[in-house]
């Protein structure tokens, strides 16, 4: 008769952990100012995807975030350079600086542009077995030329979970945005400036609740049973 209790033959005991309650509600705590990345999705000279970022910046200053902004100007294709690249280290530097990151791409064709996803394709998911993004936060936003829509949010977050980041509940999408900029590149007041306030709020508090815990949240069981050189070959997919 074949075993119906609670033995696990298929388990690797030496890779099973416990969840330990200590590492996961009562971490070391982090004093430094949230370190937070902005991705834009245009290299237009007046790209509103660009200005939002710097908006958003200025609030997560306000925060008491540290924030850096990366140019695409200049990044090549995917797989079109080595990735000793200037501007593919430039990111790739930045990426593991951050705890987290926005993402804000304008909407182009019912998508997010080429410029934004070459970035994300840049931003490898393991990089001698640490993986660059994983744990870390994500807060998305989209500009819009006509009506309010969120084709490239719903993207970005497709992007966020597959770099396993964790990507937070609220986002922002400005419909019109070409009006709602003022001369010298200041958003205007409008419940489109309150909403891009609430997602950076948002992204603050998810920031400090989990980046003194993240290692903890994302140590994965079959990870545990594999060597920093099998991940990186199994999530970067190099040959393809």
């Amino acid at each position: 008769m074949a075993d119906s209790g609670d033995t696990l033959p298929a388990l690797d005991e030496s890779s099973f952990h416990p969840v330990d309650r200590e590492a996961l509600l009562a971490p070391e705590i982090k004093t430094h100012p949230p370190r937070i990345l902005l991705l834009h999705g245009s290299l237009r000279e007046r790209s509103f995807s660009r200005l939002a970022n710097e908006e958003a910046a200025r609030i997560l200053r306000r925060f008491g975030c540290e924030t850096k902004h990366f140019d695409p100007e200049g990044l090549p294709l995917a797989d079109g350079a080595p990735d000793d690249h200037p501007k593919v280290r430039e990111l790739r530097d930045l990426v593991i600086w951050s705890e987290g990151m926005v993402w804000c791409s304008p909407e182009r064709h019912g998508a997010m542009t080429g410029i934004m996803k070459t970035q994300i394709d840049w931003i490898p998911l393991a990089l001698g077995g640490v993986r660059p993004t994983q744990g870390k936060t994500l807060a998305v936003m989209q500009v819009c030329g006509g009506s309010q829509s969120f084709n490239a949010v719903n993207q970005l977050r497709i992007l966020g979970r597959w770099m396993r980041l964790i990507t937070i509940p609220n986002q922002s999408s400005v419909a019109k945005a070409f009006l709602e900029f003022d001369e010298a590149g200041r958003m205007k007041p409008s419940p489109y400036y309150d909403r891009i306030v609430d997602v950076m709020e948002e992204l603050v508090k998810f920031t400090l609740l989990t980046r003194d815990r993240a290692d903890y949240l994302v140590d994965r069981y079959s990870e545990r049973k594999e060597s920093p050189a099998e991940l990186s070959r199994r999530v970067n997919q190099s040959s393809l």
